[in-house]
């Protein structure tokens, strides 16, 4: 009845399908949650970042799902065990959902930690190829069960008003993190890659980060980024 996440290594499509679900929960939840997250935004004295983690769990809160009540461990906001239903199958997985909020110049990327993916990291930093592996297990094991591990990053884009710095949200980015399963279909090479260099300085002994580009993700599956526009009166609409 339920799937051994460690058959999806086999079953790519699948386990396309199944992140896919995933983003489409996480980002009606959201969705469904913007009104409040403006209103965050335009009266929350506190730190941007601290807002952005704030909405995504009250938002997720709202939505509910079907939780496993097991504690995972992580350096990402939002943490669930839970079970994911198909008319086919059942699967335990492991859910982080990772908070980031920036001015809207920014809106470009997300910068991310090396604890906060499962995928190796290939990619050219000063003229050399970079293969950093992720820190995030592929398959979560918790209590001598298996987990399939789903990352998903919620980007919060923000302008400040001259004058009182008041916040103003004005977009929310949500994407989906291939698993490591998925490495040769989105980043086989160092050429072949999504991912930017971080805002890390190796010379002061800075943290290895990388950012993903979302356009370079967005480019391999169209679904994988979601954007909501808080300033626009149309509909959301799914890009497939």
């Amino acid at each position: 009845m339920t799937l051994d996440p460690r058959a999806l290594i086999h079953q790519s499509n699948l386990l396309e399908q199944i992140e896919k679900a995933t983003l489409r929960m996480v980002t009606q939840a959201i969705y469904d949650f913007r009104n409040e997250a403006l209103e965050f935004f335009t009266h929350e004295p506190d730190l941007v970042a601290d807002i952005g983690e704030d909405i995504t769990r009250e938002a997720m809160d709202r939505m509910g799902t079907s939780t496993i009540p097991v504690r995972l461990f992580g350096k990402i906001d939002y943490k669930r065990a839970r079970y994911v239903f198909h008319p086919e199958y059942s699967l335990r997985q492991a859910l982080f959902i990772d908070s980031k909020a920036e001015k809207v110049e920014g809106a470009g990327s997300v910068t991310i930690q090396t604890a906060q993916t499962s995928m190796r990291i290939k990619q050219m930093r000063g003229g050399a190829a970079i293969d950093e592996q992720g820190a995030l297990p592929q398959i979560l094991q918790v209590q001598d069960m298996d987990y399939l591990t789903t990352t998903i990053f919620v980007k919060y884009n923000y302008m400040e008003t001259p004058g009182d710095l008041q916040k103003a949200l004005t977009s929310i980015s949500i994407s989906c993190l291939p698993n490591g399963m998925l490495q040769q279909r989105y980043n086989p090479s160092a050429q072949q890659t999504f991912w930017l260099v971080g805002r890390n300085a190796p010379s002061r002994g800075e943290a290895f980060r990388v950012r993903i580009s979302l356009a370079r993700l967005k480019n391999i599956t169209r679904w994988r980024v979601q954007s909501i526009q808080l300033d626009s009166h149309s509909p959301f609409t799914w890009d497939e």
